[in-house]
């Protein structure tokens, strides 16, 4: 976001902060008000009117969810629908926004942090491995509870409450597919230390003592602590795959055979 949008979310942000990180039912019920203010385009245009004081918004907000969500969700909505935003639906990402730092705060002061980051990369990996999953999650014209549902019954159990409500929410694919929003929300979690994502892949799983070298040579490399996400792939025969944004050092064995293989081919 820019502008006058950026500046409301972080005064968004600073409430979430100030609530506290007690536990996630913050960042859920967010994520409920989101949802009811993208069925309700009329209600959301009310709330975010640059010609309506600022004070009958917060009133009008508090009116419509007080008594549906605890005080603390009040609060921060209300902060938002003060605040100024250049369209409507900056006031509602803008929330998503802060439900899922709200998560990503509780689970950070839970000691789960670096659990929901991976479990948020083998979620993607679990999708994105089934065709049929992967269609229905990616369905903008399925409705949000039934994908909510399914997510729950394949990960309930394996994945922790925090990485289950960013899953659900980022079925929602409001701002885009639900494998680029989720990847997003990891973001949000490894922004939440300071660090960056790398993926890695390797032909046999990578010993503790191997993973702790790489990720201080990644460190000092980006300068930033760095999370490791490592994926097992016997395919690549040998070597190792790291990529960290955009940049990819691609050392595989079978990368190379390849660029032998074309080498010789002419």
């Amino acid at each position: 976001m820019r502008g006058i949008s950026a500046k409301s979310l972080d005064e968004v942000l600073a409430a979430v902060s100030a609530a506290g990180t007690g536990s996630g039912d913050l960042g859920v019920e967010l994520f409920d008000i989101v949802a009811t203010l993208d069925r309700e385009p009329a209600l959301r245009r009310v709330l975010t009117d640059p010609s309506t004081e600022a004070e009958a918004k917060a009133g009008l907000a508090e009116q419509v969810f007080g008594g549906k969500v605890s005080a603390d969700a009040v609060t921060v909505l209300r902060v938002a629908v003060s605040g100024r935003w250049a369209s409507g639906r900056d006031l509602t990402d803008g929330l998503e926004t802060a439900g899922v730092t709200a998560l990503v705060a509780a689970a950070d002061s839970a000691g789960q942090l670096d659990d929901v980051e991976t479990e948020l990369f083998e979620v993607g990996r679990f999708v994105r491995s089934d065709g049929e999953l992967r269609q229905v999650i990616s369905d903008r014209g399925v409705p949000s509870a039934p994908k909510s549902e399914l997510l729950s019954g394949l990960l309930g159990g394996k994945v922790s409450a925090t990485t289950l409500a960013l899953a659900s929410q980022a079925a929602t694919a409001r701002t885009g597919s639900f494998e680029r929003v989720l990847t997003a929300f990891g973001v949000v979690a490894a922004e939440r230390r300071s660090r960056l994502l790398a993926e890695v892949r390797v032909a046999t799983e990578l010993g503790e003592d191997e993973k702790t070298r790489l990720g201080a040579a990644l460190a000092k490399k980006y300068g930033r602590d760095v999370h490791l996400n490592v994926v097992v792939d016997p395919s690549i025969v040998g070597g190792i795959s790291v990529a960290v944004g955009d940049e990819v050092v691609d050392g595989t064995m079978s990368t190379r055979l390849e660029v032998a293989r074309r080498r010789l081919a002419g």
